[in-house]
């Protein structure tokens, strides 16, 4: 039970760092509950969704991303309809977050060079797969070889892996803010399309 108010419960300018810094501890910490959020992608007739590793954080360029890769059918989906929710949830903090975003598909770029430089030899694993994701398969696999789903390759024999790689770019253009209280929940929206930031309380 919440005995104490938190700084941000009446305070828009709190909310919106707090928001930044749950974002940045979902980054940094693997544990924390914004480090998996669920990501929701489609049009009015059709959407789908997933969980998604958080990659990136960047408040100046107001951007998210992750990792993907370019064969699944989520990127069709985003070439298509290039815009998507993320949902994030933090039971402790009792604060959930909506992302609505702007996509840019980096694939085979200087984006999507750092990112594989700096992607872990395990993480690599995903992308080393002879088929694409959700591919059909006449028995349960992972769709890896033996030795790939045992870790045996070196760094270097994973690079085959970057032809299917790919960065999610979320450029933000709004976000929902609820966090829920005994008190009284409080509900916030932030744009972010131009160059300021509008906030506005909302009910909850």
């Amino acid at each position: 039970m919440q005995k104490n108010k938190p700084d941000h419960y009446n305070d828009l300018d709190k909310v919106y760092s707090k928001i930044w810094n749950l974002l940045s501890s979902g980054l940094k910490n693997r544990d924390a509950p914004f480090h998996i959020p669920v990501f929701i992608s489609g049009n009015k007739d059709k959407s789908d969704g997933r969980i998604v590793v958080l990659r990136g954080v960047d408040k100046k360029e107001r951007k998210i991303w992750f990792h993907a890769d370019i064969r699944s059918n989520k990127i069709k989906i985003l070439k298509s309809y290039p815009k998507a929710t993320l949902l994030f949830y933090d039971k402790n903090e009792k604060i959930q977050l909506r992302i609505f975003s702007k996509i840019k598909i980096n694939y085979q770029n200087n984006t999507t060079i750092k990112s594989w430089k700096k992607t872990a030899h395990m993480s690599r694993q995903c992308y080393l797969g002879s088929e694409a994701p959700g591919s059909n398969s006449s028995k349960a696999t992972s769709g890896l070889t033996e030795d790939i789903d045992n870790m045996k390759y070196t760094i270097e024999e994973s690079e085959i892996g970057y032809k299917n790689f790919c960065v999610i770019e979320n450029y933000i253009e709004s976000i929902e803010w609820l966090y829920l209280a005994a008190k009284g929940h409080r509900r916030a929206h932030f744009s972010l399309e131009n160059s300021s930031v509008k906030k506005k309380w909302l009910i909850p």
